[in-house]
């Protein structure tokens, strides 16, 4: 079928799934299940939030680290082989956090799933906006599929690792991280087999210069976004179970968020295409804000769902309003090197973003100074990208 409908929507729209399974296992369950594994590791091995916050600092490094050269390995071997080889390595990083509880082996673990996440997301995003292009009518939608992927891994990781923990009882962390590992493995499979040829005339092949200063307000705001979500992801599972809720109540607030991400693309396909500046992401971050802000009102269980539903419907979006953002302003060719620009601003703000709100949390005693913090960062974003205006426009 792929071979005679190449170009078809419905097979477009599966070949963009399956390139979302990258971002699914790197950052869906390599970068955001450890929240869900945080509270017992930190109880199992000692750790204060500072130590607990850290691993998120060092995932968000590697990430960086991954992003400042993705766009040169992604020319080198190409953007499909490059999202798959990335994909299978942070396969890797799960089992070695199985491994072992030695904090500088696990600092590593954290620290490479980073760097092929990064990878995956850069080159799985340009070859996506690449194949969304092809149907323009429909390549905001088609877009939005990609960046659901992170949603599949945390929805996927709510519905196991609580419910693990619960089973084999406190100090089974590690156990969690094999559960991890599994399913990473069977969500990776599918992008050793599908073919993208459509890659052949992709925009890897070419050189073209990006400008930092046209657009050092939409990056601002994007670090702000880094800096700030990172705070209630790290943590609100941790605030959830100090509010007294257990295995099933960290589980459904966890795949609301995961939830979210499946009507994204229906939600936010119109406002992705409001504007060629800062406007989309301006709406759509400041949803994210208010999302975040709801936990501060109170604990009851109905606030912390609505949170997370309002936070995850957003929060996906927001990096979808980037991609659109490049994919407006840009010629094709330049997509790998904006996109990983992007994702520069984006790692410098989440490498801050742990290990400064926890080390508040440390000083003040509680969690609510971390989650006051990360949603200011997301409102300042929000304001900051609405003066964003369109660059001049270039040839594709």
């Amino acid at each position: 079928m792929n071979q005679r409908h190449p170009t078809s929507p419905a097979n477009l729209a599966w070949l963009i799934l399956i390139l979302s399974l990258a971002p699914t296992v790197g950052l869906g369950i390599g970068r955001f299940a450890y929240s869900l594994v945080l509270p017992d590791m930190r109880d199992s091995l000692g750790w204060s939030y500072s130590a607990a916050g850290f691993m998120n600092t060092i995932n968000a490094a590697g990430y960086l680290g991954g992003a400042l050269f993705a766009a040169s390995v992604a020319k080198r071997f190409g953007l499909a082989a490059s999202a798959r080889w990335a994909t299978a390595a942070a396969v890797l990083s799960l089992a070695l956090c199985a491994l072992t509880g030695n904090f500088i082996v696990l600092s590593f673990a954290r620290l490479l799933v980073g760097i092929a996440a990064a990878i995956g997301f850069v080159a799985g995003g340009a070859l996506a906006a690449t194949i969304a292009q092809s149907q323009p009518a429909r390549s905001n939608f088609l877009l939005s599929l990609f960046y659901a992927g992170p949603g599949i891994g945390i929805l996927s990781s709510g519905l196991v690792a609580p419910f693990v923990l619960q089973y084999f009882g406190p100090g089974s962390w590690w156990i969690v991280w094999w559960a991890m590992t599994l399913l990473a493995i069977v969500l990776t499979a599918p992008m050793f087999l599908a073919r993208f040829d459509i890659e052949a005339n992709g925009p890897q092949t070419a050189k073209a210069r990006f400008a930092i200063r046209p657009v050092i307000i939409f990056l601002a705001a994007y670090f702000l976004f880094g800096a700030g979500y990172i705070a209630y992801m790290t943590f609100m599972i941790a605030y959830v179970r100090d509010a007294g809720g257990g295995a099933a109540a960290q589980s459904a607030f966890w795949s609301l968020i995961g939830l979210s991400a499946f009507v994204t693309p229906w939600i936010w396909r119109q406002t992705l295409g409001l504007d060629r500046g800062g406007l989309s992401m301006t709406i759509i971050l400041g949803v994210n804000a208010i999302g975040a802000a709801m936990p501060l009102l109170g604990h009851s269980p109905l606030l912390l769902g609505l949170s997370a539903l309002v936070f995850g419907v957003a929060f996906f979006a927001v990096v979808a309003s980037t991609t659109a953002f490049v994919r407006f302003n840009y010629p094709s060719e330049a997509w790998p090197t904006a996109i990983a620009a992007m994702t520069i601003s984006f790692g410098i703000g989440q490498t801050l973003g742990p290990i400064v709100v926890g080390a508040i949390t440390d000083a003040m005693g509680s969690l609510s100074y971390a989650l006051n913090v990360s949603a200011a960062m997301l409102a300042v974003g929000a304001i900051l990208s609405a003066f964003q205006r369109p660059l001049p426009r270039v040839p594709s």
